[in-house]
């Protein structure tokens, strides 16, 4: 029986990722299972619809969703994604095993279409256009960009997939995708193109902390805040640490309060949100997604740091600078 209406609902797939540390021999992952279970942990009503084949449907990972609090809606998938990570000093390494299936549009609840934010978290491009006009017109809506952009075969190594124009991502209010989900080179402004103007774009660069650009009126970028890596304790599994960490950046904006008493602002937070991306790297999968607590007790540790600055299009790294 469904819950209260929903602050938030995420949808997407659910991956099983490859790993000889778990008795299975995978753990549950997906940008919606990360997500999720971030913004219920931080304190927000939270449901989501996720994509599971037989085997992640038994999962004991849906289990710590449930008791999160996260209102949960399967959908049985006769493939699902699974994936096999790799991590190297020169990066990931990731193949694909299977590239799993689009997920289909269920009967959404009503109480669900009224959730102040919608959050498309794909993993491997399950989510078909179609999928835009399920979220309600007033809705905040993030996407996570970086599920769009992978090239996957069975048995090979993943590929960057060039941005194309897409509904979902013309529709985002925030949107986030890693740097080393886009080819080196790529400008802002090239990318600002797919958003509308208003979005603000957040660009995760890992150890190296990242961007939020905010797209003008003109389709062009502007306001780019670059941010420092919160310092770790420890690194452990750097997976499902972009999906925290922009699930927490959305908690920031649809609950200002949970930030801190004094914060009224309805605005990304990108102190909160790099806290609770550091946390997420600390433990294994999905057991690592950190609570509220200790994101104010990472994020208060930080606050000697001046963590968030300006910059200028050219400090931007791989993500070069506007052209024209």
């Amino acid at each position: 029986m469904s819950r209260s209406a929903p602050e938030v609902v995420h949808v997407g797939s659910a991956s099983r990722d490859i790993t000889a540390e778990d008795p299975r021999g995978w753990r549950l992952g997906g940008g919606v299972t990360y997500a999720a279970l971030t913004t219920a942990r931080l304190g927000l009503r939270t449901a989501a619809i996720i994509g599971v084949d037989a085997i992640a449907s038994t999962a004991t990972e849906l289990d710590m969703l449930a008791d999160a609090g996260v209102d949960l809606r399967l959908v049985e998938l006769a493939e699902a994604p699974v994936f096999e990570n790799v991590e190297t000093p020169a990066g990931r390494i990731q193949t694909c095993h299977l590239p799993g299936v689009p997920l289909p549009i269920p009967v959404v609840p009503e109480a669900w279409l009224a959730a102040r934010a919608w959050s498309l978290v794909p993993v491997a491009g399950e989510l078909e256009a179609s999928w835009a006009a399920v979220v309600p017109t007033a809705s905040y809506v993030v996407v996570g960009w970086q599920g769009m952009l992978r090239e996957l075969a069975p048995g090979a190594r993943v590929r960057r997939r060039l941005p194309t124009p897409s509904p979902l991502v013309a529709r985002a209010n925030l949107i986030g995708v890693s740097r080393y989900d886009i080819a080196p080179g790529t400008s802002l402004a090239g990318l600002a193109t797919f958003l509308r103007p208003g979005a603000d774009l957040l660009v995760t660069e890992g150890g190296n902390g990242g961007l939020l650009v905010h797209v003008g009126d003109d389709g062009r970028p502007t306001g780019i805040l670059r941010y420092r890596p919160t310092a770790t304790d420890r690194e452990t599994d750097p997976t499902g640490a972009g999906d925290t960490f922009l699930a927490a950046l959305l908690a920031s904006v649809l609950r200002p309060a949970i930030v801190g008493r004094s914060r009224s602002r309805r605005s990304p937070d990108l102190r909160f949100a790099a806290a609770a991306g550091s946390l997420a790297v600390e433990g294994p999968g999905l057991s690592a997604v950190p609570d509220r607590a200790a994101v104010l007790v990472r994020r208060a540790r930080e606050r000697i740091r001046r963590a968030v600055v300006p910059s200028e299009e050219t400090q931007v790294g791989s993500v070069g600078p506007t052209e024209g």
